[in-house]
């Protein structure tokens, strides 16, 4: 990767550099390609962080819960005429 490529990249996306940001930008892109080089390397099989891929499905099971009018009613802070107070939003 040289000079060129970012100007070209530059001008891809219609933006101008000053010659201190074009170097700037390009030591930046240098060192993320060397980061991906160096991901590029490591043995994904044989490492720690292996993820395997294994479904992992639960069955739903429904989890028994009293709701009533009147149990809502009376936690909620603020009810009148069997409907809840809410604060009005524009």
């Amino acid at each position: 990767m040289d000079i060129k490529d970012v100007e070209n990249l530059a001008s891809l996306v219609r933006i101008e550099l000053k010659e201190d940001e074009k170097r700037e930008l390009l030591s930046d892109m240098k060192g993320i390609l060397e980061y991906v080089r160096q991901i590029e390397k490591v043995n994904v099989k044989h490492s720690v962080f292996n993820i395997t891929n294994n479904n992992v499905w639960r069955e739903d099971t429904p989890d028994p819960r009293e709701f009533s009018k009147e149990l809502i009613t009376k936690q909620f802070p603020d009810a009148q005429d069997g409907f809840l107070k809410v604060k009005k939003i524009l």
